[in-house]
């Protein structure tokens, strides 16, 4: 099932721009009380798709004078996604547009919101109630998340957010689908602009990935690197890690190139990692190696909380939540266009994670195609510092930035929110990564 980013941006328009919502250009806007909660309802007339929301909830970000709305983007029968957007805390009217999508794949966008990035958090907090999050990216963007799947395509639109830059962030299995659709809004701004197709002008000026799975092969060979050289302990030992590399290169990797993950010649690369899974340790937490399994942080509550029946209808669902789906179609990442395309490029991983390691991250850097390829790979990583403070390591060349965050499990910002907020402000302002 894909649904259109496009349509997800451009809606955002007929949400937060109060002249769209009492002049919309071309559709019809309703109201409607449901159980004694007002939703907003717009239908746009060429398209079919239908906008259902609830404005100001009082849910999760309670800042005096900043607006919220949530609630349902529908593009056809039986095909909606829920998405949540925050206003900035500072000059809305003027401030980017950031998008946030987790990873998984199939997974929900209130991962990030609740325990990494959002407006509120519930990590470090005793208690069932969230407290607001002093490090929440909407201290400087435009905030929207949207749960998966999601792909993507133009639509429709209108002026409200046409000029802003845009940025998209996502994690994990985000790698895959985040360059996909980066590279794809890309593609028809050239388009559009050399009058071959008619749409509205999508300004991307920064993609970021951290924690991110891009390829099948090299994650394979530098999960066993990762696992006998982090900085904490090894998960295998090196004579076993060494034969895990010999046979994924010799038995596994030959077939991956011509096939999908999907596909029966993928099943060597299977039975290899059965082989193989006997002599790791079993003892810690494959997001977080530092703590025992199963992890306990980022904490899970706030599942319990998106479940109760009065926070469901404060914030306009009508679904019982739950955190992961696996009923999504693959994607393939295009980093290399994305990157050539000028847009402000960052790849980032928290250095305790083994689901998506930090190994993976700077091979993938590495392997971008782009006009200074050379000179990133030759360039010798620095320490990485905000605000003084030493919080990892990174290089930047050009418009592309590699960063290993320290003491950073898989979900980064949730470990180190100061030091992710300054990475995400810098991406937005399309400023390569540099200390502070």
């Amino acid at each position: 099932m894909h649904f259109q980013l496009s349509q997800t941006v451009a809606c955002l328009s007929f949400i937060a721009g109060a002249n769209c919502l009492s002049t919309p250009r071309s559709g019809k806007r309703s109201i409607e009380v449901r159980d004694g909660v007002t939703h907003t309802v717009f239908e746009h007339q060429e398209t079919g798709a239908k906008i259902d929301y609830v404005t100001n909830s009082g849910v999760c970000e309670t800042t005096p004078g900043v607006n919220q709305y949530s609630g349902y983007l529908s593009v056809g029968t039986n095909m909606s996604m829920f998405f949540w957007f925050f206003e900035s805390r500072n000059s809305p009217a003027t401030a980017p547009l950031a998008l946030w999508l987790n990873g998984g794949p199939g997974c929900s966008s209130m991962i990030g919101l609740f325990t990494e990035n959002g407006p509120c958090t519930f990590n470090n907090v005793e208690g069932n109630t969230p407290v607001l999050n002093p490090h929440s990216w909407n201290e400087y963007a435009n905030m929207l998340f949207v749960d998966q799947p999601i792909g993507t395509r133009f639509s429709f639109g209108s002026e409200t957010y046409e000029s802003r830059d845009f940025g998209i962030f996502t994690e994990s299995y985000g790698g895959h689908f985040g360059p996909r659709a980066s590279e794809y809004i890309q593609s028809q701004k050239a388009d559009i602009a050399s009058g071959k197709i008619r749409g509205q002008m999508i300004n991307l000026v920064a993609l970021g990935i951290n924690n991110g799975y891009y390829d099948y092969e090299i994650a394979e060979t530098n999960f066993p690197k990762f696992s006998t050289n982090n900085n904490y302990y090894p998960l295998i030992n090196n004579s076993n890690a060494l034969e895990y590399i010999s046979e994924i290169e010799s038995q596994c990797l030959p077939g991956v190139s011509k096939c999908s993950p999907f596909e029966d010649a993928f099943l060597p690369c299977v039975a290899i990692d059965n082989k193989f899974g006997q002599f790791f340790l079993t003892n810690y937490s494959t997001h977080d190696i530092r703590q025992p399994a199963p992890g306990n942080f980022p904490p899970a509550t706030y599942i319990t909380y998106l479940q109760g029946p009065a926070i469901m209808k404060k914030i306009g669902v009508n679904v019982t939540y739950s955190e992961c789906s696996s009923d999504v179609a693959n994607n393939i990442d295009n980093l290399d266009d994305v990157v050539q395309s000028g847009v402000t490029t960052v790849i980032w991983a928290g250095d305790a994670d083994a689901v998506c390691d930090w190994f993976g991250g700077f091979a993938a850097a590495n392997a971008i195609q782009y006009q200074d390829q050379t000179a990133s790979n030759q360039k010798v990583v620095a320490s990485y510092t905000g605000n003084g403070v030493k919080g990892g390591e990174f290089k930047s060349v050009g418009v592309l930035s590699w960063l290993r965050v320290y003491g950073a499990g898989h979900a980064a910002p949730a470990f180190q929110p100061e030091l992710a907020l300054q990475v995400f402000k810098l991406n937005m302002m399309k400023t390569a990564l540099k200390s502070t």
